[in-house]
């Protein structure tokens, strides 16, 4: 099934078409931003801004049993009575036509969609919202990607291999983040959010220092952008484990705060207009591996994608740093432990990590990126990834995996 939304912002910020040898700088943020522990209760007065009063919500079954009565009861306080569409799973174009084409057969005049979950249901949510023609406002139940602040989405096919993105001519009007709700998810999502998160100064960078180098955008990558992806980065550094051990006691701290906000807000920022290479590139080829796709976050694979990136472009020392924090916070350091085996899945590993170096995201590289040595960076990462585990030890990923 093909996309009915066929805007792309790169035309437009690039200028290609002008003839112009170096596109301008830009960024794009998401309208409004708040954060701060039982916010979902006061989702209502924030509507007013977007302006909405007859809204739709998206959201899993699973969230439903969890947020929604918290969620519909504080709109009703207000007299806004919303219609809720279930989000079956999968941020594919059979769950996004699904989704619209129900909403549309429910007759309401929809001035809104919410999207309350995480982020497969968020990006989903924002392409439902396009095909509907309203804004979106997007409310995450967890910190395990920088999705909420974007105007792009990811698309799987049906199951569950990343397949491209699909982009959008406005940035969500609205994003709400109960640091409450995040508390009491599950460390894991938080965690694999740090993934996330850090890779984006490193992309940033790469795109940055690459003259050719480009953002999500189009344009060149903005100062203000390279120092959000900066902070974004540090900011896990210095919190992550704090704010892990927050979310296990089920507390909002500063810690956790700080944290929620380097994955939710300055990565989705960072990324979109800083820029993204080899990193997520490699977590895209992990979406071919059935038990990686089947098991692992998206964070996760971006996590081990990101020692890729560093083994590629041989900043091994940096390399060796970011594998031992990921070994202290209990993100994957090496292969196995995203369950695969280089000589078990060898062949389709290696034609999944083809299928990255082709990707457009790898011509952010500042050199010839192939097949040949995005297999060798992966396997040199595993190596300083199993050293890094073997010195730190492994204690972090199991207690996250218990």
């Amino acid at each position: 099934m093909t996309t009915n939304n066929d805007f792309s912002p790169k035309p437009l910020f690039s200028l290609a078409d002008t003839g112009r040898q170096t596109p301008p700088t830009g960024l794009i943020a998401p309208a409004r931003y708040v954060q701060g522990p039982d916010l979902l209760d006061h989702l209502g007065r924030f509507l007013a801004l977007v302006p909405s009063t007859r809204p739709a919500v998206y959201i899993s079954a699973g969230g439903l049993r969890r947020h929604g009565e918290q969620l519909l009861a504080g709109l009703r306080a207000l007299q806004i009575e919303a219609a809720v569409e279930i989000f079956e799973g999968e941020c594919s174009y059979t769950e996004i036509e699904r989704a619209a084409s129900s909403l549309r057969a429910k007759g309401t005049s929809f001035d809104s969609l919410i999207a309350v979950g995480g982020g497969k249901c968020l990006d989903a949510g924002k392409c439902v919202a396009v095909r509907l023609e309203i804004p979106v406002v997007i409310c995450p139940t967890i910190a395990s990607t920088d999705a909420p602040c974007s105007a792009l989405s990811v698309i799987y096919s049906d199951e569950g291999i990343a397949q491209g993105g699909e982009s959008f001519q406005d940035s969500p009007a609205f994003v709400l983040v109960d640091s409450q709700l995040i508390a009491a998810a599950p460390v894991r999502y938080l965690v694999a959010g740090m993934g996330d998160a850090l890779a984006t100064r490193y992309e940033a960078r790469t795109c940055y220092r690459n003259p050719d180098g480009r953002a999500v955008i189009g344009g060149r990558p903005t100062i203000a952008a390279q120092a959000i992806a900066e902070l974004c980065a540090q900011t896990v550094f210095d919190d992550g484990i704090a704010a892990a051990e927050a979310n296990y006691r089920g507390e909002v701290d500063p810690a956790l705060e700080r944290v929620i906000e380097a994955n939710t807000l300055l990565s989705g920022i960072g990324f979109e207009s800083g820029g993204v290479t080899a990193a997520h590139s490699v977590a895209m080829g992990f979406t071919r591996l059935p038990a990686a796709r089947a098991d692992y976050l998206h964070g996760e694979m971006v996590a081990m994608g990101l020692l890729t990136q560093l083994a590629l472009e041989q900043t091994v020392d940096e390399c060796e740093q970011v594998a031992r924090f990921c070994a202290e916070i209990g993100l994957p350091t090496h292969l196995a432990q995203l369950s695969i085996d280089t000589t078990a899945d060898g062949p389709a590993l290696q034609e999944a990590m083809a299928h990255s170096a082709a990707t457009p995201l790898m011509d952010n590289e500042p050199f010839d990126v192939t097949a040949e040595n995005t297999w060798a960076a992966l396997l040199h990462a595993d190596e300083i990834g199993r050293a890094a585990t073997a010195s730190v030890g492994d204690q972090a990923y199991r207690r996250l995996h218990a």
